[in-house]
């Protein structure tokens, strides 16, 4: 079989489309900073986040309008969640952020509650009320530290 150089230019340009096309679908699964959506900065401090990662995603009734941007320490050692929020969306002054789990061990996200205020929260603010993320560890933990060897709950409990 002879080579053919415009068979080898076909082969070529297909072999560059297909690695164009996994970049592309690679980028877009990986949500990558080159996708900057413009939205606005908004802070919420929480006791314990518990496996709240960057680039989380951040919902109003399973619905995503933004996603975590950075974690950090403030002053008083307590958790600093920094949000990317979609700026179409208004949220009220009292609206409530909690970390929750998607299923029983699923990633963690921030879920955000609307208050009622007339008040809009203005990019650069900070969310006011928040509910920590629940460590199951513990909370197994602490169950299992309430029950004896027979399964009834301890005699110091409630002392």
């Amino acid at each position: 079989m002879s080579r053919s150089p415009l068979r080898d230019l076909i082969a070529g340009v297909f072999v560059v489309i297909g690695l164009a096309a996994v970049a592309f679908l690679a980028f877009r699964v990986g949500e990558t900073p080159f996708e900057h959506r413009g939205g606005f900065p908004l802070f919420a401090t929480f006791d314990e986040v518990a496996g709240l990662k960057d680039r989380a995603p951040v919902d109003i009734a399973g619905v995503r309008v933004g996603r975590v941007t950075s974690i950090g320490l403030d002053e008083n050692y307590r958790a600093r969640v920094a949000m990317d929020i979609d700026p179409k969306v208004e949220l009220p002054a009292d609206t409530s952020a909690s970390i929750v789990t998607s299923g029983l061990l699923g990633d963690r996200y921030i879920s955000l509650q609307l208050g009622g205020d007339t008040e809009i929260l203005k990019p650069g603010e900070e969310i006011g009320f928040t509910e920590s993320a629940v460590v199951l560890e513990r909370l197994l933990g602490k169950f299992a530290g309430n029950f004896g060897s027979t399964g009834e709950p301890s005699k110091t409990e409630g002392q």
